[in-house]
């Protein structure tokens, strides 16, 4: 069982324990859960990728992200898809990681219905695609990750041959920090996002 320390760690190191535990979600359309292959640190007020850069959000957004660890940030990206941020770092330091990839374990029919994809590897295989096949939404917005409806498990752990590294995606906007290697997946996971 993972406790509120765990989540007090950095968005880097948390970034790297999180692989391989399991993220759950209980809905009343039923339960759906991930092994944990993909994700990417945001390191706060100086991470020009972050959305907690330099301040906190005016229209209270970020608000969740300035409280303790363990907690889910939800956001919209373009309008349309949902994206899940482990907040971490503790009160006050705005660190989160972004789930980025999941390996489907339980409610797979339930993930390829909400997807409507036949495909394993098609389900989870990005941030928005697993916010969609998990029922992840903003009303998941700043849930306890350590409560009953979302939730994160140890898994097996990774040893750290298996992780690899790069940059992280789709932040281009950001300058320097564009190029940080900041992101960490398993190497040879099918589910890893392309």
């Amino acid at each position: 069982m993972l406790t509120r320390d765990f989540f007090a760690l950095d968005a880097l190191e948390l970034s790297r324990r999180l692989l391989g535990c399991t993220l759950r979600h209980v809905t009343p359309e039923g339960v759906t859960a991930g092994r944990i292959v993909e994700t990417e640190a945001y390191c706060g007020e100086t991470d020009a990728a972050a959305h907690s850069y330099k301040r906190r959000a005016p229209d209270g957004r970020t608000s969740v992200m300035y409280g303790p660890g363990g907690f889910a940030y939800v956001y919209l990206i373009y309008g349309i898809h949902s994206c899940m941020n482990v907040v971490c770092a503790g009160e006050g330091n705005p660190q989160a990681v972004l789930i980025r990839a999941l390996e489907p374990l339980e409610g797979i029919e339930l993930m390829r219905a909400r997807r409507k994809r036949e495909k394993i590897t098609e389900l989870c295989s990005g941030p928005g695609k697993l916010c969609a096949a998990m029922g992840i939404d903003r009303s998941c917005y700043g849930l306890d990750l350590l409560g009953d409806t979302l939730s994160i498990t140890p898994g097996e752990p990774v040893a750290e041959e298996q992780i690899g590294v790069s940059a992280r995606i789709g932040i281009a906007y950001a300058g320097e920090a564009a190029d940080y290697p900041w992101r960490f997946f398993l190497r040879g996971n099918p589910n890893v996002s392309k």
